[in-house]
């Protein structure tokens, strides 16, 4: 995963072999706090879906290297101390944040291995410098998109992570499900992960609930 700040980022990766990664409601709250631990102070969060066997999220990078927040203390003399500083970046966080999360659904469900793909996917949905993709998959086609795809593409993959339950027939409304940021954007649930101004001074809305 590349990221440079000041982009957004379509974030995506599914269970290994498409296997389920969530098992339970607490499952997908766990998985939630982990975004908030491992991601926000990398970015804001602009859009996130959490399926069955797979999880979507939509970032603005505001840092792509941060000092680790639990840094080691070394003690030079009786009187000094001197604070000892590992720069993590934030491809690395998110690489802790899938390790941690399959060590402790390994044991809950008793698994080993591997709960995730190998390969965390992170495209750039707005550069301007020719890696913004210009696609979008819609009822399992891929539709192009060639004009001005970095001013389309943020909405159509806004839309497409909120669809997601709905396309999948989970439920009949992108609010029916519970664990997506449909449900913020709709005015039904004050949540704190989503950064909703941020994502509206990009023009990014719900159009259809």
């Amino acid at each position: 995963m590349h990221f440079e700040k000041g982009y957004i980022y379509h974030i995506y990766n599914q269970g290994n072999n498409r296997q389920k990664i969530f098992f339970g409601r607490d499952n997908y709250l766990f998985f939630l706090r982990k975004i908030r631990t491992h991601i926000l102070p990398y970015a804001d969060v602009l859009a996130w879906c959490l399926m069955p066997n797979h999880f979507h999220l939509m970032v603005l990078v505001k840092e792509v290297v941060l000092p680790e927040s639990s840094h080691t203390m070394t003690q030079k003399s009786s009187h000094t101390m001197t604070q000892s500083h590992r720069m993590t970046a934030l491809n690395e966080s998110i690489a802790i944040m899938l390790r941690s999360y399959t060590r402790a659904i390994n044991k809950q469900e008793g698994f080993s291995g591997s709960l995730f793909k190998a390969h965390t996917k992170a495209e750039c949905i707005n550069c301007s410098k020719g890696i913004s993709p210009l696609f979008s998959v819609k009822q399992d086609h891929t539709q192009l998109h060639t004009q001005n795809p970095e001013l389309e593409y943020p909405q159509i993959c806004f839309n497409y992570i909120h669809q997601n339950p709905v396309k999948a027939g989970m439920v009949h409304k992108t609010t029916d499900w519970e664990f997506s940021s449909a449900k913020e954007y709709a005015g039904i649930r004050k949540g704190k992960l989503v950064n909703m101004k941020i994502a509206r001074d990009n023009g990014l809305i719900i159009e259809q609930l």
